[in-house]
């Protein structure tokens, strides 16, 4: 709820946009999501969702922080290495926004744990490091009719899409990528290198596509910010630098969707 002049204050940039108004940012408010990995495109996402007005949020990591990690994992500072992601990641966020209800789930999110950690979320944002946490987090939305807003990259690669599966006609993750990678056998930041400013453009563009998601409905004249864009791909490229965007079709013989 926005009750009081300080949440009207704090709000009041977003009030005045026709596209979210009122109405939007106590859909938002109202509204829970769920973000898997806290590194370097969860921290600018995990930022930018409380910012936005995001009533509750659930971070989920396993990982420690580790100094290495500051380049890009902007939540964190070097008094937080050695600890927890999660549990770190959640006390910035109750620093920030005491009104946000933030849970932290210190655990790897595995096909056996999935389903209960994202059911009734409003919204899943997958911004973790290895394809086997990808395809289970994507697995548990398709079954719990949550959508997954998903950011990846790979140097200087970004990787954007919003996912509903569970609805007709709409592809999942693992019909883009299929059945091969569910092992954890990805290549690694430490292996590949990674630029933190490309990481947090990756994390940020994740979390605008999840405000797409959370305002799809809301009354706004039919402003293109509530299309959830599901199944288009957005390709970023760091270098160019440059964006395009392809469609991904349902694929008919997904083990988890079955084509939509």
């Amino acid at each position: 709820m926005l009750d009081g002049d300080e949440r009207m204050e704090r709000y009041a940039r977003h009030i005045v946009l026709p596209e979210i108004g009122g109405v939007g940012q106590v859909r938002l408010a109202a509204c829970h999501v769920v973000v898997v990995g806290a590194g370097g495109i969860g921290s600018p996402a995990i930022q930018y969702l409380a910012a936005a007005g995001v009533g509750r949020m659930t971070i989920v990591d396993s990982d420690v922080v580790d100094v290495s990690n500051l380049q890009r994992q902007t939540i964190f500072t070097p008094g937080d290495t050695g600890a927890g992601k999660a549990e770190r990641a959640a006390d910035w966020v109750r620093r920030f926004d005491p009104a946000i209800a933030v849970t932290a789930r210190d655990m790897r999110i595995d096909a056996d744990n999935a389903g209960a950690i994202l059911a009734g979320a409003d919204l899943v944002l997958d911004g973790c490091d290895n394809f086997a946490t990808r395809l289970a987090v994507s697995d548990a939305c398709v079954a719990t009719g949550v959508p997954l807003s998903s950011a990846a990259i790979g140097r200087f690669q970004g990787q954007i899409a919003n996912f509903a599966g569970h609805l007709e006609d709409q592809p999942c993750y693992r019909c883009y990528v299929g059945d091969a990678f569910d092992a954890d056998d990805c290549d690694t930041c430490a292996e590949q290198g990674v630029l933190g400013a490309f990481a947090g453009m990756a994390g940020c563009f994740g979390a605008m596509h999840g405000l797409r998601v959370l305002l799809n409905g809301v009354p706004n004249g039919g402003s293109a910010l509530s299309d959830p864009q599901f199944g288009r791909l957005h390709l970023l490229d760091g270098l160019g630098p440059g964006l395009r965007t392809i469609r991904i079709a349902p694929d008919p013989q997904c083990r988890a969707c079955g084509g939509g």
